[in-house]
């Protein structure tokens, strides 16, 4: 048995069908054909064991993939991947693959932290994308590793510079700005005062530092005030 098949199979004996049903609600943009029915905790699982088969290449280049959950074994395994050089050479082959939410945002290779400088060059590329994941992942990047001891304000220009209609974009941007209020207050609420975000991602920045339980009380009463 290949590898391809081997993981189909072992996927198809952790099915969960009510779980199933709930992720599916979560992703309009996955059709409930190609959903398995996997926990997450099991994906993570799964990618610990496989990352190190010697057959794990053939797994990284059967794309596209049949399954949703391939999908996010697929960014499961990419996360594990030491070698700086070799994860960015399967995460730029992988993006264009990606058609939901939650496999894009389950990637985040620890050897990123090592190799900033060199992370940078590449998310500039990524958030010039015309795809949406690839944009996602961009921001997503920035916000996992640019928001705390590496922080400088010209990142939060980076994202408020990202122009886009698509839904999942403006999400990131807000879950971006939402995070950089929580760690960057005194820098980021400049961006809230004076408008320089699309209404839409304005208002759901508010309601999402308001929701988060690393935002302040006294700014979520000050953020509040500042709702278009």
């Amino acid at each position: 048995m290949n590898i391809v098949k081997e993981i189909q199979q072992r996927m198809f004996e952790l099915k969960d069908e009510k779980y199933k049903e709930f992720q599916c609600g979560l992703m309009p943009t996955v059709s409930s054909d190609v959903v398995i029915g996997v926990r997450t905790p099991d994906i993570r699982k799964l990618g610990k064991e496989y990352a190190n088969h010697k057959e794990v290449g053939a797994f990284l280049q059967e794309l596209p993939h049949k399954y949703y959950e391939e999908y996010n074994l697929h960014s499961s395994i990419i996360a594990t991947i030491k070698d700086y050089d070799y994860c960015i050479e399967e995460i730029n082959n992988f993006l264009p693959y990606i058609d939901n939410w939650a496999t894009c945002d389950m990637i985040t290779p620890k050897c990123f932290k090592k190799n900033l400088s060199k992370l940078l060059n590449e998310i500039k590329i990524w958030i010039d994308s015309n795809d949406t994941y690839t944009v996602r992942f961009g921001i997503r990047m920035i916000m996992c590793f640019f928001l705390d001891d590496e922080f400088d304000k010209k990142y939060l220009d980076m994202v408020a510079s990202v122009e886009s209609d698509e839904y999942y974009i403006k999400m990131m941007i807000a879950w971006f700005f939402a995070t950089a209020l929580a760690k960057q207050y005194e820098e980021t609420i400049k961006y809230i005062e004076e408008r320089k975000l699309d209404k839409w991602i304005h208002n759901k920045t508010i309601q999402k530092a308001v929701e988060s339980y690393r935002v302040l009380p006294e700014h979520k009463i000050y953020l509040k005030s500042l709702k278009v």
